[in-house]
């Protein structure tokens, strides 16, 4: 994450810069969700983790990268409309109540 958002920061006009930050948020979701399925496959997860607490977290990660594609692709308006949009999705998954109870895997 460092060198694409410092490659933002310095060219914060340049949607090429924008788009590289966004391949990494691609590629980092993209890991989670692999790592997510990996461990519920290889059992990996106490036995009171249910099938709806997967589903929930799956959804999660595809939702948000889904916003994250949006996000990217408002840089066709304006590239500080496109950062400010992808911050509050970024926000909103630091700052919202998670589904289940996360804290207990």
């Amino acid at each position: 994450m460092p060198f694409s958002t410092g490659l933002l920061a310095a060219f914060i006009t340049f949607r090429v810069a924008l788009v590289v930050y966004w391949v990494n948020i691609v590629l980092l979701g993209t890991m989670l969700f692999v790592s997510w399925r990996y461990a519920q496959h290889a059992q990996l997860m106490k036995d009171e983790v249910i099938a709806e607490i997967f589903a929930a977290n799956e959804r999660r990660i595809v939702f948000a990268q889904s916003l994250y594609a949006f996000g990217a692709l408002l840089c066709i308006i304006n590239t500080y409309v496109s950062i400010g949009f992808i911050v509050l999705v970024q926000l909103n998954y630091a700052i919202a109540p998670r589904f289940g109870r996360l804290d207990r895997l």
